[in-house]
């Protein structure tokens, strides 16, 4: 296996990587047709096994300080996207893909990286793992169907349907929220120092 940086090239298999590594996660929806471009400068890397894309890592990094992580003190790297194709997974290609990640942060200065993940008890353990902290949370809700949607809303106009929505919840009572709505995902954010 090879991990090296993301090629134009590599686009296809980036795309279909990501899709079906994300399909049995909390993030299933979370469907993307082209590969992200990033405002900042990223860390792209894949891991490439026969030719194919059996993993990647995208890390958008600031070159100005909070302009692209929520939170922390210096540069920062944002992890916005890292999977690994289900048929290579527990083979360590995302430790590896993050370890590489972490040599080039260091190399451009920054100090830490950021993530935000779902309620998926393995990723979330794979990042405890792999000395990530927990240092944020908020509810992400999903609302499906009219009375779920009418109740959140608390509106309706004549002629104009709602077929789906979902909205951030920032305050402090998250059992309250987790018990109105169906489908309410956890949302955590997690820091590495980088040493």
């Amino acid at each position: 296996m090879e991990i090296r940086p993301y090629r134009s090239d590599d686009e296809t298999g980036w795309v279909r990587c990501r899709v079906l590594a994300f399909l049995d996660t909390a993030y299933y929806e979370n469907v993307l047709r082209e590969k992200e471009t990033y405002e900042n400068p990223a860390i792209e890397l894949v891991a490439i096994e026969n030719g194919l894309v059996v993993g990647l890592i995208d890390v958008e990094y600031e070159i100005e300080e909070r302009t692209v992580c929520s939170r922390g003190t210096g540069l920062g790297g944002m992890i916005w996207h890292i999977a690994i194709h289900p048929d290579f997974r527990r083979l360590g290609i995302g430790k590896q893909l993050l370890l590489e990640a972490e040599k080039v942060a260091r190399e451009k200065g920054l100090n830490r990286f950021e993530a935000w993940t779902r309620d998926d008890d393995w990723v979330n353990e794979w990042y405890v793992k792999n000395e990530f902290q927990k240092v944020d949370s908020y509810l992400q809700v999903y609302m499906e169907g009219k009375e779920e949607i009418r109740q959140a809303l608390n509106i309706s106009l004549q002629g104009f349907h709602l077929v789906q929505a979902y909205g951030h919840y920032v305050g402090e009572k998250k059992e309250e929220i987790q018990g109105r709505f169906k489908r309410v995902h956890e949302c955590s954010c997690y820091e590495k120092k980088l040493g």
